[in-house]
């Protein structure tokens, strides 16, 4: 067992499917249907939804979770959503994780939820959301219902073991223990207990005794009930220890409102949490506050734990920010080649299966040169999920739904279970149960054991020119009203104040890449310049999760891919603050958590904040 499902036989194709002549789906693959055609519908209400006691289960209770083993067609999840739709607890919310080691695609699972007229419009809502089948988790969002489903695509016991959550209701419903006994193991009933809730109950439509045995092994009281249809008994299943309490809601302060903050916040508000953003200035005080940016992964043709994670990171946020109005400028972006290695490395970034088809298109200098309606000297890799972004839109929509504090922070200092944050004067600015320390380089101070550095960058803009997003060693983004290109990268530079020379190296390094823009650039009229600093880690990568301190969290080190990691990670910290399912991996979670830096690693930078 591997820990990455790139490593996996199951891939992202979709299997075969035959279907019957009574217009069933079947798998070519396990020999066995994915549902009735004449009750399928039926007969997943009356095992599953039924068999856990749905929705009564789910009454008074602000967070429930349901796993599911076999997503296959999804009949099982839109009628779980159905059923939610009309018969949810207020602001209740309900969290969905399903496995699927051999996934169809969005058509074939149309066709085969067709045969339910009354599904209709909530298939709908799933087929729009509907993930491509490479490897990973995938977060489908349904905010119209308090609903997300985190679809793992891969091996069923890598996936539970990758999944932070605790399920209150388990489906069972991979293809018959006969036919896919993997799916049936004593490792997976292993795993299936230890990813449950107090109170959990199992539903599923076999009786075979291993899985009986499996189930009670592990202190499930297992009962065989009446089956449905042609199927005489069925199981039944739970935990004997009672559900857990509804906890009460917490407050959390977040500090800092750049992408950072404003991505915790948004989650934690969807979690249910109240909270406060503290900032010192205005929201994109710091490098989160130019016209436009970049939405662009690490391209990594190495580290494929990495490179995954970032490629479920930009998928997230593009379908966050998508939902934004006037927040997307412009979608795919050109890296151009840099360097002689380059060539080498795109082939292999865009050969990757962790990406969706198209993601990643190889182009030649003169597909470049038409692409950007200029000449170029080389190839290049275009990413056409990547996005040109207007910051301003995005922090504005997320945290309209946050108190504001407009305060600097000096001094944290325990306060109960909770923390009291200080200003320099030691007057207390507020108490939170918890607090996220999300200020980019400003977070230094207030954590100096983390190993942050500084690096300042310079970037101008004007009016009218303007060109396809680009990228290379430095970048040009369209702004919507003109174009914005640099930017400066100097380590260990705490200073924003905008210099002369720093616009002159920028304009030298769009000349060098772009010098029919350059000449553009040069003959615009007034250039506007700004100067932000960013926080960089050792490694290159972000720095998320609990810190040593109880109750006190960090998202920070984003460098200069905060816009496409952040979403992502916000989600994943506002899980583990409220205890809620991560939709990100365990293995990517502890590849990014403080505590992969060693104890006495911190930075002597950190006495400085900008």
């Amino acid at each position: 067992m591997t820990d990455d499902p790139r490593e996996q036989s199951p891939g992202a194709a979709s299997p075969q499917l035959v279907w019957a002549e009574d217009g069933s789906p079947r798998s070519g693959r396990f020999g066995d249907v994915y549902f009735s055609k004449d009750d399928g519908l039926a007969e997943t209400r009356a095992v599953f939804l039924d068999g856990c006691g749905l929705p009564q289960a789910w009454t008074d209770r602000a967070d429930f979770t349901v796993a599911e083993l076999g997503f296959g067609t999804g009949l099982n999840i839109v009628a779980l959503l159905d059923l939610w739709r009309r018969a949810r607890p207020e602001n209740g919310r309900l969290h969905v994780f399903s496995i699927e080691g051999f996934p169809l695609i969005r058509d074939e699972a149309a066709r085969a939820l067709s045969a339910w007229p009354e599904l209709a419009e909530t298939a709908e809502a799933l087929l729009a959301v509907w993930p491509e089948g490479t490897p990973g988790f995938h977060r489908l969002h349904l905010p119209q219902w308090n609903a997300t489903v985190d679809l793992s695509v891969g091996d069923a016991e890598w996936a539970l073991g990758q999944w932070s959550g605790a399920a209150d209701a388990w489906f069972l419903d991979g293809f018959s223990p006969a036919l896919n006994p993997g799916m049936w193991s004593p490792e997976i009933m292993a795993l299936i207990a230890a990813r449950s809730a107090p109170g959990a109950r199992v539903a599923t439509f076999t009786v075979a005794g291993a899985v009986r045995r499996g189930l009670a092994e592990h202190g499930f009281v297992v009962e065989k009930k009446p089956g449905h249809g042609r199927k005489r008994e069925r199981l039944e299943a739970h935990l004997p220890s009672p559900p857990p309490p509804a906890p009460p809601q917490r407050h959390i302060a977040v500090v800092g409102a750049g992408i950072a903050g404003a991505s915790v916040a948004r989650a934690l508000i969807a979690g249910g949490a109240r909270v406060t953003v503290i900032e010192a200035e205005r929201p994109g005080a710091g490098g989160s506050g130019f016209p436009a940016a970049l939405v662009t992964p690490r391209l990594d043709a190495g580290d494929a734990l990495i490179a995954g994670f970032h490629a479920q990171a930009l998928k997230r946020a593009r379908d966050l920010y998508r939902a934004l109005p006037d927040a997307v400028i412009a979608e795919g972006v050109l890296q151009l080649e840099q360097a002689p290695r380059d060539a080498a490395r795109f082939d292999k970034i865009a050969a990757q299966d962790l990406w969706p088809y198209d993601a990643m298109i190889r182009l030649d200098a003169a597909a470049c040169a038409e692409h950007l309606g200029q000449a170029v000297q080389n190839g290049g890799l275009m990413m056409s999920g990547a996005l040109a972004l207007r910051p301003s839109a995005v922090l504005e929509a997320w945290l309209a739904g946050a108190e504001r504090l407009s305060a600097a922070v000096e001094t944290l200092q325990p306060e109960g279970e909770g923390w009291a944050l200080l200003d320099a004067d030691g007057a207390l600015l507020i108490k939170a149960d918890a607090v996220v320390l999300a200020a980019g380089w400003g977070t230094a101070a207030l954590a100096p054991d983390l190993p942050l550095a500084p690096v300042a960058g310079q970037a101008d803009w004007v009016e009218d020119p303007t060109t396809p997003p680009v990228a290379w060693g430095g970048y040009a983004v369209p702004t919507g009203e003109g174009l914005l290109f640099g930017a400066t990268h100097d380590r260990g530079q705490v200073d924003t104040l905008p210099t002369e020379e720093a616009s002159a190296r920028n304009l030298v390094t769009l000349s060098a890449a772009l010098p029919a823009l350059a000449a553009q650039v040069e003959t615009a009229g007034p250039v506007r310049t700004r100067k932000a600093v960013r926080a960089t880690t050792p490694d290159r990568l972000p720095v998320v999760g609990a810190l040593d301190q109880p109750n006190l969290y960090v998202l920070t080190g984003l460098g200069s891919r905060g816009f496409c990691v952040a979403p992502l990670l916000g989600e994943h910290l506002a899980a583990c603050i409220l205890n809620q399912p991560s939709p990100l991996q365990n293995t990517a979670a502890d590849r990014l958590a403080p505590g992969r830096f060693p104890p006495g690693s911190g930075n002597p930078h950190a006495a400085s904040r900008a």
